[in-house]
């Protein structure tokens, strides 16, 4: 006796440019930044990605994230930084692993653009908690540029 079999999912594409960039909000940022998301968080995948370009000298506010988040720099040169910590280069390739609930800030360096794709998790239908600006003097290159 033969059982029918249910179909199974289809994969589905997302053309590029089909998600509307958005300025990152002046609240939020310091500096020029552009976010491209790429896709929300779902019931197969509770994580969201967005594509995320700062200017030179851009840089989020620090933050924390209720179920953690994944930075994979694609270009450009850019600062990280844990509270109580010291700032961090990242480079292309660098993966920054945010764990849940660790303050922290992300940006460009003061010279040179960055880009990173971030993969944020979703924890009761939150990813961010935005806290105060970055400050002129906690953002220091390490490099000394």
């Amino acid at each position: 006796m033969a059982y029918a079999q249910e179909p199974s999912p289809a994969q589905d594409i997302t053309p590029a440019g089909e998600r509307a960039s958005i300025a990152g909000p002046e609240q939020y940022f310091t500096g020029r930044a552009r976010i491209d998301p790429l896709w929300s968080a779902d019931a197969d995948l509770n994580t969201s990605g967005a594509l995320v370009t700062f200017e030179p000298g851009a840089r989020s506010a620090w933050h924390t994230h209720p179920a953690g988040q994944r930075l994979v720099v694609t270009s450009g040169v850019g600062l990280t930084q844990e509270w109580g910590k010291p700032v961090q280069v990242i480079h292309p390739g660098d993966v920054v692993n945010c764990p849940p609930g660790v303050k922290h800030w992300h940006g460009a360096a003061p010279a040179t653009a960055m880009t990173h794709i971030a993969v944020t998790a979703t924890r009761d239908g939150n990813n961010v908690n935005w806290m105060e600006k970055v400050s002129d003097d906690q953002y220091v290159d390490p490099r000394g540029r």
